[in-house]
């Protein structure tokens, strides 16, 4: 790290050590203490202070106590399907966070750990405590963290040495996000943690993608005979922001994800009941399982009942993966591009500037998939 690298970590390091002196000590505000930066961090004022309604004090030893055999036996069998769709993802994180002193750590909704992944020094009791399957990094057992914070906030968190809590856990820095299950309820997070390594804020965007994969992956885990893959027109659908809506042979939504739940307001009644694709599109719901079936597999644009429209991609059940390539990419593409050339006849000017791509972008497109058929 340069002077001016070393210098702004100094400062920063002193700037929260005079945040928890106001906080904790003084019993002053953050906005009493603090500048602009910081406002958007008062959730972490709200952690400390429940830490201290709690009983808690910053000096106080940390244990780091796993759960009893018998919860963790609990613990495992209610979060399989979690861990099983987070392993590819973290497995990919593993290798993004290989050189930076960071590893992964998923936890249940209640803050126990259900896994671990990364480059993981077991030789370091801080880095064991925090890794081992069924400790409970709860905020009432190891105060603020970004375990804590996300489970509590519901929300991405970047928490740096100091901004923990407890006088013992600030030695890590840690981002974390809450994972979203197909019903839309959390049903825990991931987190990326290092031992006295340098400040990565950058690693708060990074756990957030890989939380949307996750939750794709749980989403893609429902019994389902169909897929919908929704974005707004003009977008390429085919990766991981995609809305993610399965469901069965009757109509009947059997998950989704949460960019499909921003996506469609009528998901939302799927956390007191059923829901049936009839409810969120207004247009008929069986041709769009004959659009799944055809050969070429085509984006449509489909009406909702607010009056907006959506590009959808239909597919078959097993015809989506999450985290890879789902069907291939360049023909979603190219098929777009066609789409986006017609509604503008012809003018491909028009069509880029729809797409938000470059016109030579589109001639070259075009001209690759020409080349492969001949």
């Amino acid at each position: 790290m340069n002077v001016a690298g070393t210098t702004a970590a100094h400062e920063r390091l002193q700037q929260i050590e005079r945040v928890r002196r106001a906080v904790l000590e003084e019993g002053r505000a953050l906005t009493d203490v603090l500048v602009h930066a910081w406002y958007e961090r008062a959730w972490i004022e709200r952690s400390w202070r429940r830490c201290l309604q709690s009983g808690q004090r910053p000096q106080d030893r940390v244990g780091f106590d796993l759960v009893s055999q018998q919860h963790m036996r609990r613990v495992e069998e209610a979060n399989h399907t979690l861990v099983a769709a987070a392993r590819p993802v973290l497995e990919q994180l593993g290798r993004a966070i290989a050189s930076t002193r960071y590893f992964a750590v998923l936890t249940n909704d209640e803050g126990m750990v259900v896994d671990a992944h990364g480059p993981i020094d077991l030789g370091d009791p801080r880095a064991q405590v925090i890794a081992r399957i069924g400790a409970d990094l709860s905020e009432r057992a190891v105060g603020t963290t970004a375990i804590g914070a996300a489970l509590s906030e519901l929300q991405p968190v970047w928490l740096h040495r100091g901004e923990h809590f407890f006088e013992d856990t600030s030695c890590y820095s840690c981002a974390g996000a809450p994972l979203f299950g197909p019903d839309g309820h959390c049903v825990g997070m991931l987190d990326l943690t290092g031992i006295d390594a340098a400040e990565r804020p950058e690693l708060k965007h990074l756990v957030a993608q890989s939380a949307r994969s996750i939750e794709n992956a749980l989403a893609l885990s429902r019994p389902h005979k169909l897929v919908l893959r929704l974005n707004w027109p003009g977008r390429l659908l085919g990766d991981d922001d995609d809305g993610i809506v399965c469901l069965d042979r009757d109509g009947w939504v059997t998950g989704s994800n949460g960019a499909a739940r921003q996506l469609l307001a009528g998901l939302a009644q799927a956390a007191h009941g059923p829901v049936h694709c009839s409810e969120l599109f207004a247009q008929p719901w069986e041709p769009l399982y004959d659009l799944a079936r055809a050969s070429e597999h085509t984006p449509v644009e489909v009406p909702l009942w607010s009056g907006l429209r959506l590009a959808c991609l239909a597919q078959p059940a097993g015809g989506a993966r999450a985290g890879g390539a789902r069907l291939p990419l360049r023909d979603v593409e190219i098929a777009l591009i066609r789409k986006a050339v017609n509604d503008a006849r012809g003018n491909v000017m028009e069509a880029a500037r729809a797409l938000g791509i470059s016109r030579a972008t589109v001639y070259r497109k075009l001209a690759q998939k020409a080349a492969e058929r001949n």
